[in-house]
């Protein structure tokens, strides 16, 4: 969707602030989100996409004051309420709903490791690849009001596939609970004058991972 988040290729947003020796948590709350994202990610009430979309939905203001864990915050309960897990008046108190009726958590701490490794996102298919190594395709000029991994600054640019991964999971479709849709991906190459104009660097280029629904012959 065309939301604040899709914020790649804007200008006046300043450089990006490289943290020499970043801790993977900076405060122990945000590690507790990620905790909490897992365990209740495990209900399978929501997948990886939903997460993203909703995401995606934080109005523009907030999204930007907000810090990457926060935002995290928010969606996940957000979702767990959608989803029936936790009432408002929970949220809010930090205490169960005493009239609530108990359920038993799918994740178990003997889960923890192996959940941690994720799960593959490649699928079989019997559909025959569009695009072949070494083609010219260009990103379509699409303006979803649903989730899409097809980034904004690469709309409507030529670009080279120089990969094939295979058919995976439709991150589009699997967003709004319509099935996984599995999708040939590509890695595409774009010239950063192509995407970028003359000012760029003739030597840079940037990768992209994209899937065929997002790409025509060039």
């Amino acid at each position: 969707m065309n939301s604040v988040h899709d914020m790649g290729g804007m200008e006046g947003l300043g450089r990006l602030q490289i943290e020499r020796n970043e801790p993977v948590f900076h405060a122990a709350w945000e590690g507790r989100v990620m905790g909490l994202n897992a365990a209740l990610s495990a209900w399978r009430k929501w997948n990886l996409d939903v997460f993203r979309h909703e995401q995606e939905r934080i109005p523009a203001a907030e999204y930007l004051r907000m810090s990457y864990y926060e935002r995290w915050l928010i969606t996940v309960m957000s979702l767990a309420q959608q989803a029936g897990l936790v009432s408002n008046a929970e949220i809010f108190s930090g205490r169960p709903d005493r009239s609530s009726a108990p359920a038993t958590p799918p994740l178990r701490p003997g889960m923890v490791g192996a959940n941690r490794k994720g799960s593959p996102k490649v699928r079989p298919t019997t559909v025959t690849p569009l695009f072949s190594l070494g083609d010219h395709v260009r990103a379509r000029i699409i303006n979803p009001t649903k989730h899409t991994r097809l980034p904004r600054y690469l709309r409507g640019h030529a670009g080279e596939v120089t990969t094939h991964h295979g058919a995976h999971v439709f991150p589009d479709s699997n967003a709004q609970f319509h099935g996984e849709s599995p999708q040939h991906l590509y890695t595409v190459r774009f010239r950063a004058r192509d995407v970028w104009g003359e000012e760029a660097n003739p030597r840079d280029s940037v990768y992209a991972d994209l899937w065929e629904p997002y790409l025509d012959h060039a």
